[in-house]
């Protein structure tokens, strides 16, 4: 098999980094989900020439980049490719104060990354504490919150293709970045990336992320969930028309519509993995007969029919 073949080669040259049949649960927020045939954990960039190597030579198998799985969920039944864990130095953030520039690594925490802007004096990044996940997720998907969106404070990003086996450089321009989405594939690992805030009072920065902190848990829920489930349409909330539907509180098996924020599910201990994408089925097809709305899934699916972003 292919699989088989491209874990071998995988073992031969990153021998202390691959993991067999990794369980997702503890790799996501949902906590769910099956293995991931084998995981690679990446501490330095040029552990990504190793694997650029054999996923390029394999390009059948699949590739998933976990990021820290804040807004992903893996089939019961797993992935049968590879998963991608970024750390080590990859986790790490610089501030130059004096421009009030941060470089981040991919897998450097948003709120981590956010926090330390502003005791720096370096304004301008904190909605990124309300973020739970990765600078690298933050670049490929447009990440935003409290009126504010990845790309009004990326300059640039380092990313390698896999496929082409490349390391680029890649100005904010040409990630083309809109709403939760960017030009980069599923195949395309973010290095690291640079941000432009402002100088500012640390003081001041800190207050601001202290509320939205509070902000974050007066309004939303806790618990096993990935955050938005669904993308909002045009002009209105994705939350909004659930409520609007009457489905706070539903539920499939363990899965259950936030009481708190209705475009949140909460996956309750022992839920599946398939319980979450049936909700978010059920969800889908109640608010477009009670709106005419058709939500698209802003959750990234794995292992799933179609592998993709779509439940239906």
């Amino acid at each position: 098999m292919t699989l088989a073949a491209a874990i071998a080669e995988l073992e031969a040259r990153l021998p202390d980094s691959i993991h067999r049949d990794a369980p997702s649960g503890p790799l996501t927020t949902y906590r769910c989900g099956g293995p991931v045939a084998a995981l690679v954990r990446i501490g330095h960039e040029r552990d990504l020439e190793a694997l650029a190597a054999v996923v390029a030579a394999h390009p059948a198998v699949p590739v998933l980049v976990v990021g820290r799985g804040s807004n992903l969920l893996v089939a019961d039944a797993g992935f049968a490719g590879i998963g991608v864990v970024l750390g080590g130095d990859l986790e790490r953030v610089e501030l130059d104060t004096a421009r009030a520039r941060v470089v981040a690594g991919g897998a450097a925490a948003l709120p981590v990354m956010a926090r330390q802007a502003a005791t720096g004096g370096i304004g301008g990044l904190e909605f990124f504490v309300g973020i739970p996940g990765s600078v690298g997720g933050a670049v490929r998907m447009n990440a935003g919150g409290h009126g504010a969106e990845t790309r009004d404070v990326l300059v640039s990003a380092r990313v390698v293709d896999l496929d082409r086996r490349a390391s680029l450089d890649l100005g904010v321009d040409a990630l083309e970045l809109g709403y939760r989405r960017s030009a980069l594939t599923a195949r395309t690992v973010v290095v690291s990336a640079e941000f432009a805030g402002r100088p500012d009072d640390p003081a001041a920065c800190g207050r601001r992320i202290e509320e939205i902190v509070r902000w974050r848990r007066e309004h939303q829920p806790g618990g096993q969930n990935a955050g938005s489930v669904f993308t909002n349409p045009p002009g209105d909330s994705a939350g909004r028309l659930i409520d609007a539907s009457g489905l706070k509180g539903f539920r499939v098996g363990g899965a259950v519509v936030s009481e708190k924020h209705a475009n949140f599910f909460v996956a309750e201990p022992g839920a599946r993995a398939g319980d979450v994408v049936a909700l978010m089925a059920e969800v889908q097809a109640r608010v477009e007969a009670a709106t005419g709305v058709h939500l698209e899934p802003e959750l990234q699916l794995a292992g799933f029919a179609g592998n993709g972003r779509e439940v239906s």
